[in-house]
């Protein structure tokens, strides 16, 4: 799909500002969308929407069909009669400038079981009507998600494959018996889902309305402790006992002697591919309802993947088995059309990626942070750009700008002296000079995390991949957006005409 010249910003909903300890979907949502809008932004770039788990991940969802309920706003609950006022009264006292999961998890699940218990004694008639005509149309995802998080509570939080034999291995009458002892708790769960949903597109109509497209993230693998795994295991390269036969990973490589061993269990592509890849099919449906375009993470794994063996410790031990390939995407396209995808094609890969890329007319990625030095990725240097491909100064994976700007200037290396000779930097303003570079690109998308235009450093970081806690915390705060930003923001749009 041809994608106009535009410009957008990087930034997941729970780094916005909010006095309940988390980004959520009420009033500072809305007012973000202003922001972007007023600085002339056409895009706003998310990250994975699904509820978190262990760690926090959004790359490690219960569900690649559920939304977060950390992110629902209890401000808007209360505005539209689902809540008592007094359900903001009180409210803990969280930091502004980070999530602390742990605290925002206890007080935030409490007050949305009392917004359910609220919901159950005061039936509004148009909000109960609503609610039923959410479970019908999602029901497809909806009960299962619903059933897998309440037996997930039932049992302490423990992953599916350590529940009782019975239910964990979905014995009729273990079925049977746990829908009707947890009728209530299911019922939770579905309208914590519904809540969530309406306040999301709610969201993103205002966001259209202003011009604005959201770039949603689809992470090519699901995590093991799932509803889609428990649920769908003749899908999944999962024994009935419920132990991975073969999880995914990259092979020991220059960063890492023992390769990365990730634990999502491999897709049966060969079952998928009977049924036109329906269960893709219906996710793919899906993030279309609460997005405009698609950036798939780890593209080349539909090209090829790393397969290792569930019980080995590390990533050593695997092979590149070929993925669904050309016929995968062939065959979305009969139900879809063209589809709104962005391929996160990164790292080193094989020329057969490339060409399944451009074979759909993908759009690539570009990072300006791997570009310079003798050690630098070329490909990613302004001038070998082309239109067809998506500029980043950095991603949720990287180091902020500034912060990776500091981590080089005693590193040995002559990137930093690349940089400054090829941008004509004075070393003044790193970051206004990384986003000079990016906006000025004949790619005809450009995306920008928000720490980048509020010069922050590794403090502000969102992710360092392989650790295990400790990431996805941080928050910005509305005096950091200043009118001056603003107007620059809205400069580079102009000057280079996004």
């Amino acid at each position: 799909m041809k994608f106009e010249r535009s410009a957008g910003i990087l930034l997941h909903p729970t780094s916005l500002p909010s006095k309940f300890g988390i980004g959520d979907l009420g009033p500072n949502a809305f007012r973000f969308i202003d922001f972007l809008h007023e600085t002339k932004q056409k895009l706003w770039q998310i990250l994975p929407l699904g509820p978190t788990s262990f760690g926090d991940s959004p790359y490690q969802c219960l569900s690649a069909f559920a939304g977060n309920p950390l992110l629902i706003s209890l401000e808007k609950l209360v505005e539209e009669g689902f809540a008592p006022k007094e359900l903001l009264e009180d409210t803990p006292e969280f930091p502004d400038d980070k999530v602390n999961y742990g605290d925002v998890i206890e007080y935030k699940f409490e007050a949305l079981e009392n917004i359910f218990s609220f919901f159950k004694k005061n039936l509004n008639p148009k909000f109960k009507e609503e609610f039923e005509r959410f479970c019908e149309t999602e029901k497809n995802w909806l009960e299962d998600y619903a059933f897998f998080v309440a037996l997930k509570d039932y049992f302490d939080g423990k992953p599916w494959n350590e529940w009782e034999k019975e239910i964990s291995q979905r014995k009729p009458e273990a079925i049977k018996y746990f829908l009707n002892n947890l009728k209530d708790e299911i019922e939770y769960h579905k309208f914590i889902q519904f809540i969530f949903f309406k306040q999301w597109l709610e969201l993103k109509e205002y966001a259209n309305s202003k011009g604005i497209k959201i770039i949603g993230d689809l992470p090519i693998f699901v995590a093991f402790d799932s509803a889609d795994v428990w649920v769908h295991r003749d899908l999944f390269e999962v024994s009935e006992s419920g132990e991975p036969l073969f999880i995914a990973g990259v092979p020991p490589d220059y960063f890492s002697p023992t390769g990365q061993r990730w634990g999502n269990p491999h897709y049966k592509w060969n079952e998928m591919k009977k049924d036109d890849y329906k269960w893709w099919r219906e996710r793919i449906a899906s993030l279309l309802k609460v997005t405009d375009i698609i950036r798939i993470d780890h593209f080349r794994g539909f090209y090829n993947y790393w397969k290792i063996p569930g019980n080995a410790p590390t990533a050593e031990t695997g092979e590149w088995v070929l993925g669904p390939g050309e016929h995968f995407f062939s065959t979305l396209e009969k139900y879809f059309g063209k589809l709104p995808i962005i391929a996160e094609d990164l790292g080193i890969l094989v020329p057969e990626v490339y060409e399944l890329r451009d074979k759909f007319n993908f759009p690539g990625m570009k990072i300006l942070q791997f570009a310079f030095g003798t050690n630098g990725e070329k490909k990613f240097l302004p001038h070998n750009h082309v239109k067809n491909c998506v500029v980043y100064s950095g991603s949720h994976d990287n180091d902020t700008t500034l912060g990776w700007w500091n981590s080089i200037q005693n590193d040995g290396t002559d990137t930093k002296e690349f940089f400054l000779t090829y941008s004509g930097s004075d070393g003044k303003d790193i970051c206004k000079d990384m986003i000079r570079l990016a906006y000025s690109s004949v790619a005809d998308i450009v995306i920008i995390p928000l720490q980048d235009f509020l010069r922050l450093g590794s403090e502000a970081r969102m992710n360092f991949p392989g650790r295990p806690d400790g990431n996805w915390a941080w928050r910005f705060k509305w005096e950091q957006i200043s009118d001056e930003l603003k107007n620059e923001i809205k400069y580079f749009v102009e000057i280079f005409e996004r």
